[in-house]
């Protein structure tokens, strides 16, 4: 059953009497916070990323999961991560497993559907084996890396180039959101306009580690704190290559005939551990979440309630403000029904909320699954959040978010049967999930660690016998 209880998505009818197909460019920036663009108050200049939800709407109370494996993988199958075992933070660099291959994506019920389908950008769904990368999964083209966290100018990771295209190698100077800028800028260009388009820009931006170009570094000089400086450059850079996108497709005479999503694929991190590989310890963290607790790797508001926008001319009233729950599983069946593609056999978790947007219907999710793991799970009903951390020492908190929206007040102990009822849900959920394959991944490597060897002190060893275990 649908975990939201709402009419399957693929129940709704596709676009009558042979209407156009729209375009579909779905942008999504890496770690943003919430605050960190300028129509939230930040003075952090992101002009074209504001003339959209200026043009569109701003979607206020849009969840995505709390890290960004979790998140595209909720993107692209519309069901929640730990349908598939992707539940636990994300896919690690040295991870062999990847996002499962019996799941019908957004790209292939979109290729299906008679879309040209691109992805620019990060994919972070599977690198080990090519059968997980995007050219097997329903993008007709692939620009971009694999994982995702590189430097912004060698394009690597651990001494190991992560930058291809349409499955080979390249070698190539340039800052990375310079070069995925170019690259849709190009494909917009070449585009037969008789065939909609699917672009999936993903970019890296504004993950650490923290690089920009220097012309976009002096735009920032009056920031005293490096990391700050950079970050803020790094979003501004961004926001520039969303504006030539945007450019390209008016060029092209496409812009009318294009819906275009914009969100972050989580909030912004506040603490060190969950900034990447890179040791932030004894560096500033730079994302601002605004009124939100917390950040990225947290199941709090701030971790999981994230900047997006949806903006489509003459279907999406200008200056529309949705402040109706969503969340990012969500969008393959809103922009499926959209495109008259039919998604896969396996039951949604998303539901179609275009009414909500469009219309400003109330939308018809009825509750939010941060997520369900082993060791933590968050789920709200209405106002009621709870937020569990079922390791030991274990801790129960519920939140009221509409007297509360910032978290402040564990209220646990005077509802008792609230926070009954959504353990009893997270139970079931639970019950529903497949094992997180990073832990399983991780056992392995713990096992063979720590069992394949003894550890003596040297003067204690002894001669080295070959044992079976």
């Amino acid at each position: 059953a649908l975990a939201t209880g709402a009419t399957p998505a693929h129940a709704a009818d596709a676009p009558q009497g042979g209407a156009a197909k729209p375009n579909i460019v779905y942008i999504v920036a890496d770690d943003l916070g919430w605050k960190d663009v300028g129509f939230h108050g930040s003075d952090i200049r992101t002009p074209n990323i504001d003339k959209l939800a200026a043009q569109g709407a701003r979607l206020e109370q849009f969840y995505s999961q709390a890290f960004c494996t979790q998140t595209r993988a909720a993107l692209m199958t519309g069901r929640y991560p730990s349908r598939y075992g992707l539940q636990t933070v994300v896919i690690p660099s040295n991870g062999t497993y990847g996002l499962a291959t019996d799941e019908w994506l957004l790209p292939q019920a979109l290729q299906k559907a008679g879309y040209e389908t691109a992805i620019i950008g990060k994919w972070h769904l599977g690198h080990a084996k090519r059968e997980y990368w995007p050219k097997q999964r329903g993008f007709d083209y692939q620009y971009g890396p694999l994982l995702g966290e590189i430097d912004y100018f060698t394009h690597s990771a651990h001494g190991t180039r992560d930058w291809f295209r349409d499955n080979e190698p390249v070698k190539e100077d340039g800052y990375v959101t310079t070069l995925l800028g170019d690259d849709a800028v190009r494909l917009i260009e070449k585009h037969d306009t008789a065939k909609p388009l699917f672009l999936y820009l993903a970019f890296t931006a504004p993950h650490s580690p923290y690089q920009a170009p220097q012309e976009y570094l002096d735009k920032y000089a009056s920031i005293a704190d490096p990391s700050r400086r950079a970050y803020a450059a790094m979003i501004t850079a961004m926001d520039d290559q969303i504006g030539r996108v945007l450019a390209a497709l008016d060029a092209r005479g496409m812009r009318d005939d294009t819906i275009v999503v914009f969100q972050s694929d989580n909030g912004g991190p506040r603490s060190a551990k969950f900034t990447g590989e890179i040791d932030m310890s004894k560096a500033t963290i730079p994302c601002d979440n605004g009124p939100w607790r917390d950040g990225k790797g947290t199941l709090y508001e701030g971790g999981t309630r994230v900047v997006s926008l949806i903006d489509w001319p003459g279907h999406v009233k200008p200056g529309t403000v949705v402040d109706e729950t969503m969340h990012v599983v969500d969008m393959y069946p809103t922009l499926a029904r959209i495109a008259g593609a039919k998604p896969g056999d396996k039951p949604l978790d998303g539901v179609d909320v275009w009414p909500a947007i469009a219309e400003g219907k109330p939308s018809p999710r009825t509750e939010v699954v941060y997520n369900v793991e082993p060791l933590m799970a968050g789920v709200r009903q209405g106002p009621w959040k709870l937020v569990w951390k079922t390791s030991l020492p274990s801790q129960v908190e519920l939140f009221d978010l509409a007297n509360d929206p910032g978290e402040k007040k564990n209220v646990a102990a005077e509802h008792p049967e609230i926070v009954a009822k959504l353990q009893q849900r997270v139970e079931q959920l639970s019950r529903e999930s497949v094992p997180p394959l990073l832990l399983q991944a991780a056992s392995g490597v713990a096992m063979k660690e720590l069992f394949g060897s003894v550890a003596l002190p040297p003067e204690a060893e002894g001669d080295h016998v070959d044992v079976a275990l």
